[in-house]
């Protein structure tokens, strides 16, 4: 089969569920340059919201990972959108907190009252998500949304995460320059208020395509140095340092809470869109909801783990 052969039964199939409210997209795996399709559902209603098997516990922990992801490990100064093992199993993750925005308004209640979940529960959940490809685990025990996740959740993520009313300022969720996909592992401008970004896999016929290695939007020298994904955590000094003085096993302390001062008025926006965005499709139904095992009781004789640094490495 060719190339054009294949591309077309693609292009036909599209057609045909299209009135099914679902559509098939591919991208490039961000390291490996695989192309990755996938089977979505373009909307989102009662229905395909009642089609989950996760329980409510699960998705309210998923968002809470997703939020640890995008925006605790996810500021101007290190953008590393990934969690280690130990962050995915801290308790504020596991169970949650009762934080309050920085408008002062407390949260919403679940239907479940979001008894959160079990380390048992957590560690297992998140070898599911990894055997079914929402997820992938690094070499380091990085967890990052895999292709899959990322072509399912797009549209999720920067409804989220990004500031509609402020568009020239950082955003969270960036693309690459080249390719139009979002960039979770790559290079950024050293620029910190810029938002231009590249996949690795992008920058070899990006650059050759340019009179030189400038930034496009603020033309700042780029050095290709400026990392994105667990290398901005894993190519520092301290982390470097710490791996050093343990023969190889990565130290706690090797990364800092970088989580800097944002404006409380954007902020707040922020929080509060996503809020909506939640409340609009009741247990929002990401492609994460979809498959995998359900609930596990929980371990009785567990005890809860004491709150972590921000960036804890295993």
């Amino acid at each position: 089969m060719t190339q054009e052969d294949f591309e077309s039964y693609i292009s036909a199939a599209a057609d045909a569920i299209s009135p099914y409210d679902y559509e098939i997209r591919s991208t490039q795996h961000q390291t490996t340059k695989e192309r990755i399709y996938a089977l979505v559902n373009s909307v989102s209603d009662p229905l395909t919201q009642f089609a989950t098997i996760r329980t409510p516990d699960e998705i309210s922990y998923l968002k809470r990972l997703l939020d640890s992801m995008f925006e605790t490990n996810n500021t101007r100064r290190r953008e590393v959108m990934a969690v280690t093992g130990m962050q995915a199993l801290e308790t504020k993750i596991r169970k949650g907190t009762n934080r309050q925005s920085e408008g002062g308004e407390a949260p919403q209640a679940t239907p479940s009252s979001d008894r959160g979940l079990t380390q048992t529960e957590a560690e297992r959940l998140l070898a599911n998500l990894v055997k079914e490809t929402w997820l992938e685990r690094s070499n380091e025990g990085f967890y990052t949304l895999s292709p899959r996740a990322l072509l399912e959740l797009r549209s999720w993520l920067v409804e989220a995460y990004n500031d509609p009313d402020e568009p020239d300022s950082w955003q969270r969720i960036k693309f690459c320059e080249a390719c139009k996909e979002i960039v979770t592992i790559g290079q950024r401008c050293t620029e910190r208020e810029c938002n231009v970004r590249l996949h690795n896999i992008c920058t070899a016929a990006f650059w050759n395509s340019r009179p030189g290695k400038k930034c496009p939007k603020c033309q700042t020298d780029w050095n290709g140095k400026a990392y994105v994904g667990q290398k901005a955590i894993t190519s520092t000094e301290e982390y470097l340092k710490g791996k050093r003085r343990s023969g190889g096993k990565k130290q706690n302390d090797a990364v800092e809470n970088e989580e800097e001062a944002e404006q409380p008025e954007a902020s707040g926006r922020r929080r509060n869109r996503r809020r909506a965005v939640e409340e609009e499709s009741s247990q929002e139904d990401t492609p994460m909801e979809e498959e995998g095992a359900g609930a596990i009781e929980p371990d009785e004789n567990e005890k809860e783990e004491e709150e972590e640094d921000e960036y804890p490495l295993e």
